[in-house]
């Protein structure tokens, strides 16, 4: 703890050490810093370069800047958003934004039609501003990874070989290989997508209900790819959910309120290209623990089934 105090105090005074609240690709601290409540961020070593990071921060406080509902990203004591820490990591400060995650990839969705609509409703207009909050910032100087047909279908996606997680059947393999394949000839031979930086993480867990309404953190993943991916993220959770059309009609009403909706079709493609990738994401990171890998591979399994059906 005395190390993250250390880190913490390369932005001001620590009034009490920091506490962890979340540990994913970063790990997340509440830190109170020259007496306010701030995001102390420890990012994981080698997961994104200094220039990826540095793009992320610098896209945030623009996205800020012009009233999207996100974290604003906090100077150091030397000026600089970025600090390099021991082990080769990175360090970052962001604003704190009060108020809980929408709801938990471990807990269904609660609520009736009326309540799911409303909230769902709001997400899809959420990321629909996000993206037309980023299409209107400079973004020429923001260089992160990829989520392209290569990076998502192609032989080494970037979160990993998902039809070969190590719980998946020869024949279940075979069968994410086949819609694998569909869908990367699909997504080529789609030139007129809508794509430019996305969030590609917009999961329950991400979306918080502030006082003010509801806000997108943890940038880690966003990189340049396809805008319904997003729509993908934001389902993927709810795949086998009883109340699943419900939750997608809202998704797609909220997004088209500023932006062209989706075709439930569409919606459905990006939420199975968000199951595979999260398939392959979970073999390196859910290693030791076949239960969690299995989920992710289940949830693959039927989106892909539907999908191919």
């Amino acid at each position: 703890m005395s190390d993250v105090i250390e880190i913490a105090r390369l932005w001001g005074e620590v009034e009490t050490a920091p506490e962890l609240i979340a540990a994913r690709e970063n790990a997340v601290y509440s830190a109170t810093i020259k007496g306010e409540r701030r995001a102390l961020r420890v990012h994981r070593a080698g997961y994104q370069s200094r220039m990826a990071i540095e793009s992320e921060l610098r896209w945030m406080s623009r996205l800020a800047d012009v009233g999207f509902p996100c974290p604003r990203p906090v100077e150091s004591s030397d000026g600089t958003l970025l600090r390099a820490i021991h082990g080769g990591s990175y360090a970052s400060v962001v604003s704190w934004l009060e108020g809980p995650a929408i709801g938990s990839s471990t807990v269904p969705l609660p609520g009736d039609d009326a309540q799911i609509t409303a909230l769902y409703s709001q997400v899809g207009a959420l990321i629909a501003a996000f993206h037309d909050a980023t299409d209107a910032v400079v973004t020429d100087d923001v260089l992160r990874p990829a989520w392209d047909a290569d990076t998502l279908l192609g032989e080494e996606p970037l979160w990993g070989r998902f039809w070969e997680n190590p719980t998946l059947t020869q024949a279940e393999g075979e069968l994410l290989l086949r819609a694998k394949s569909r869908a990367y000839d699909m997504l080529v031979a789609t030139e007129d997508a809508d794509a430019g930086l996305i969030h590609a993480d917009c999961l329950q867990e991400n979306i918080l209900a502030t006082p003010a309404g509801l806000a997108l953190i943890d940038f880690d993943d966003a990189g340049f790819g396809y805008r319904l991916y997003d729509l993908g993220s934001a389902m993927v959770q709810h795949y086998a959910h009883p109340k699943r059309e419900v939750i997608e009609a809202a998704l797609i009403a909220g997004y088209g309120t500023l932006r062209v909706a989706p075709s439930l079709d569409e919606l459905r493609f990006y939420t199975m290209l968000r199951a595979m990738a999260s398939c392959g994401w979970v073999i390196t990171r859910g290693a030791g623990d076949p239960d969690y890998q299995r989920s992710q591979a289940d949830r693959a399994i039927h989106c892909a089934e539907g999908w191919l059906s």
